[in-house]
């Protein structure tokens, strides 16, 4: 029989079991089919090339992203207005940041595949002060023998989001610390490491805070637990979001002893016990990258998101683990102090905050995060 401990215990591993990916149930989707071959059998380039684009790293996976594909040979990226973060990315910053990963990942694939990626932002101007339906970008596959591959290209497949506690027993090395670094300043963008321990014990005490914060302040928690994906059904079904999957979730939920309900009340025992084990993944943070650009444009922000997902890939390509840790880089009223203190210790002004910061260490290996597919996000 199950007991309160075990129960307790068993919901406080939930939040490390995001990502993880799952079997599908008969007669649903498998939700990390996408990340299997992405592209093969595809005779279209910009299949090809956005079968790769939308296994970019974004923002609690909601995968924000809408295709058009005019002609034979442009690709049109818009916002999907109903895939937003209202609550606390207010101005759409991180999902634009994200809409930068899938550029880029795309501009690799289709230089793989012999192709230029010729890419217009926001062809139709930057939309202020949130998204709209304009245009993220516009852009035409040009076939070139002479086009460079990029080495970074074969990670794309490997690349995770790794939210388990890293080895703190192991330093990453200088060298490839310095050339995750050098992969992110790019554009005018300026990254930075830190590896010396008082400050990296100031950030660890400060993204802590902000997760506590979040926790706190009920509108910012619910936007997290409604995108929650409890159980290999839900996981199948919705293939984004926040997975919690395998068999103790699986009994649990049957037994309803784990509920969004639950998850709601940051004081409940399952969301201490929770913290419990989130906390450790701030505490073995061996160290942390940041990055800010000159401004903060959208087309800054698009530039912060494509030089993330380079940093994130040469991290994959030399053992590193990455896991974003933002949430007091969030622009909602309840977390402005922490906003503003974590602005001023890395740097940040209001008129070009940091954009980006990520633990960075040696982990272990965890599965891909769900995808929707690329049909998901091709308009009609």
């Amino acid at each position: 029989m199950l007991s309160r401990r075990h129960v307790l215990m068993f919901l406080a591993t939930a939040p490390a079991l995001a990502g993880l990916g799952a079997c599908a149930p008969a007669g649903l989707p498998d939700p990390v089919a996408a990340w299997r071959t992405p592209g093969a059998g595809e005779t279209d380039p910009r299949r090809h090339a956005l079968a790769h684009a939308i296994l970019a790293p974004n923002p609690h996976n909601k995968q924000p992203w809408l295709i058009d594909l005019p002609g034979a040979d442009e690709i049109v990226l818009t916002p999907d207005l109903t895939r937003m973060l209202p609550v606390t990315d207010p101005p759409n910053r991180q999902i634009v940041i994200g809409c930068g990963a899938f550029l880029e990942l795309l501009d690799l694939a289709a230089r793989e595949n012999g192709h230029r990626a010729e890419i217009s932002l926001w062809p139709e101007g930057e939309p202020q002060p949130v998204l709209d339906t304009r245009p993220i970008a516009h852009i035409r596959l040009v076939k070139d023998a002479g086009v460079a591959k990029d080495p970074l290209y074969r990670h794309i497949t490997a690349r995770r989001t790794n939210r388990e506690p890293f080895d703190v027993t192991r330093l990453p090395a200088a060298a490839d610390l310095d050339a995750v670094v050098a992969a992110a300043r790019r554009g005018g963008l300026t990254a930075e490491k830190l590896v010396e321990s008082d400050g990296v014990a100031k950030l660890r005490d400060l993204v802590w805070r902000g997760w506590t914060r979040e926790m706190a302040t009920p509108a910012a928690l619910k936007e997290s637990v409604d995108v929650m994906r409890i159980g290999a059904r839900e996981i199948a079904t919705h293939r984004d979001g926040i997975s919690m999957d395998g068999p103790m979730i699986e009994a649990l939920k049957a037994l309803g002893m784990l509920s969004r309900e639950a998850m709601l009340d940051p004081n409940s025992q399952a969301n201490k016990q929770g913290a419990a084990i989130w906390k450790p993944l701030a505490e073995t943070a061996p160290a942390f990258f940041w990055m800010r650009g000159a401004d903060n444009s959208r087309a800054t922000q698009i530039a912060v998101g494509r030089a993330y997902a380079r940093a994130n890939l040469e991290a994959t390509a030399r053992g590193l683990a990455m896991h974003p840790w933002s949430m007091a880089l969030q622009e909602y009223p309840e977390i402005a102090d922490l906003y503003a203190e974590q602005q001023a210790m890395l740097g940040g002004t209001a008129a070009a905050p940091v954009q980006m910061l990520a633990r960075i260490g040696y982990g272990r290996d965890v599965k891909p995060a769900p995808r929707r597919g690329l049909s998901e996000h091709l308009k009609a």
